[in-house]
């Protein structure tokens, strides 16, 4: 299993987005990444993540960061979702896994007793440089997208404003 590290260089992959586009990792440097790894389209805990996603997502921007949404579901199922919900952000299909491997995130998870591979939910700050800023595993959902955001800007120098 790959395990990560903040300062190491992000693992390139490419990934297909909802509106039909492609998102190369490496054609993103000289602007900060932001990647959020979710396990699956419009479950509770995923749809909340993504509204607060999308909710801040002008605040990512005007830190002059790329937000994208990761899930190992189908373009068109994360057609539908973002429709269904009004979503503001690229959601990017990685159904063969190579991005969600590439970091690290498919592992085994335990639910109520039962054991099954699945995604982690995690966020990555990458940097201009293509290496990784932050490691953000989301051990609550609700609020993981401000505490994301507040990462982004204590790593770019811009403490959040208390």
């Amino acid at each position: 299993m790959t395990q990560l590290y903040e300062g190491d260089l992000a693992p390139d992959f490419t990934v297909t987005l909802d509106d039909g586009s492609s998102f190369t990792l490496s054609a993103e440097r000289g602007h900060p990444i932001v990647l959020y790894f979710y396990p699956e389209d419009d479950s509770g805990g995923c749809t909340d993540e993504n509204r607060e996603f999308s909710d801040r997502a002008a605040a990512f921007h005007a830190l002059g960061a790329r937000l994208v949404g990761i899930s190992p579901d189908p373009i068109d199922k994360h057609i539908k979702f973002r429709r269904k919900y009004g979503f503001t952000l690229p959601l990017g299909a990685d159904p063969e896994r190579i991005a969600i491997e590439a970091f690290g995130l498919w592992q085994l998870k335990k639910l109520y007793g039962r054991e099954f591979m699945g995604l982690i939910r995690t966020s990555f700050i990458i940097g201009a440089d293509g290496r990784i800023l932050r490691i953000i595993r989301a051990t609550r959902i609700l609020g993981h997208a401000q505490k994301v955001l507040e990462a982004l800007q204590l790593a770019l120098g811009n403490p959040p404003a208390k």
